[in-house]
């Protein structure tokens, strides 16, 4: 019996969803909700249809999962406790800072329904987050490093956007090669936020519009330049079309450490990602841990749950044996 995917939010991420089911034999879309107009939103499924979220309730019976594919920091928040009353879900909340708060309603949802609800499922938080904690538990005595890029930071491009005057903006975060690299050989440094990652902007500038106080405007911006030395280049809108139209990303998870008796001997576990499509990749994350979701309903466990909870065998279509045979 295949396991029936509804998709909320029909954007980057949902559409990224869509595809990741179709490369899981044992996933069906069911249904995809929209708060647009449904005759807008065209899917590549033919055998789904596309409805409002007002309808979203009578599907309670007929999805096995619903994975929540909106804004992470606006509409989660409200969506993944509010949704969870109705379905199982598998969300990819991204604020490091509130998910033990989002926990904690997504919890209180799911256990008062009967579901289960996986929360902050992508990579950082993700598969981010289980790397750094094999590396804690493997080195006990060890520094964790975290670099993200290079790669379009959505969310400080949008910022960049609400600047007067920008037409259109991507930005890329990109680690300082000689940090990596001293990390890499060991030497734990101590680095600041400055240190670590660089920013370099592409601008599209309205017709006439101040470049030298929008390139000071996002250089000082609190919260997502100011503490990074930021390259600001001002592009045609059709060279951003050109070079800058997809959503790469990637990043490097490393632990550093020392065995021993007198902790003579040093390591370095690293994990890395190069990512072609971050949402693509993040679907295929969010549809993983929706076969997850579903066997842990199935077996009469409710509540909230992180990547961290998860066995990673409920993860594959494959069973236990044939695990043990093929991957172990």
């Amino acid at each position: 019996m295949s396991i029936r995917i509804g998709i909320l939010g029909y954007g980057n991420l949902g559409r990224g969803v869509e595809c990741a089911i179709k490369h899981n034999p044992d996933m069906e879309l069911t249904a995809v909700f929209t708060r647009r107009d449904p005759a807008a939103v065209s899917i590549l499924t033919d055998t789904a249809g596309v409805y409002p979220v007002s309808e979203i309730g009578s599907f309670a019976d007929k999805i096995d999962v619903l994975i929540l594919c909106g804004g992470s920091a606006t509409d989660l928040p409200a969506q993944t406790p509010e949704y969870a009353k109705l379905f199982n879900v598998v969300d990819s909340f991204d604020t490091h800072a509130k998910i033990p708060e989002h926990f904690d309603a997504v919890d209180k949802a799911a256990r008062e329904s009967g579901h289960i609800g996986i929360i902050s499922i992508g990579w950082d938080p993700g598969m981010f987050s289980l790397n750094r904690l094999y590396g804690n538990v493997i080195l006990t005595e060890g520094s964790d490093y975290t670099f993200w890029g290079r790669g379009v930071s959505q969310g400080h491009s949008d910022a960049i956007r609400r600047i007067d005057g920008v037409r259109d903006a991507r930005q890329y975060t990109i680690p300082v090669q000689e940090a990596l690299d001293a990390v890499r050989r060991g030497e734990n440094p101590v680095l600041t936020t400055r240190e670590k990652h660089t920013r370099e902007c592409f601008v599209v500038a309205e017709e006439g519009a101040d470049l030298s106080r929008i390139e000071q405007e996002i250089k000082t911006m609190p919260n997502y330049f100011d503490e990074y030395d930021t390259t600001v280049h001002f592009i045609s809108e059709e060279e951003l079309k050109r070079d800058h139209s997809g959503i790469p990303h990637g990043g490097f998870v490393i632990r550093t450490g020392c065995t021993g008796w007198e902790n003579e001997n040093s390591h370095v576990i690293e994990y890395s990602l190069k990512l072609d499509s971050n949402p693509e990749f993040t679907s295929s994350v969010l549809v993983a841990y929706a076969r997850a979701a579903c066997r842990l309903h199935a077996e009469g466990q409710k509540g909230c749950k992180t990547i961290f909870d998860i066995p990673p065998a409920y993860l594959s279509v494959k069973t236990g044996e044939e695990l043990r045979k093929s991957m172990l």
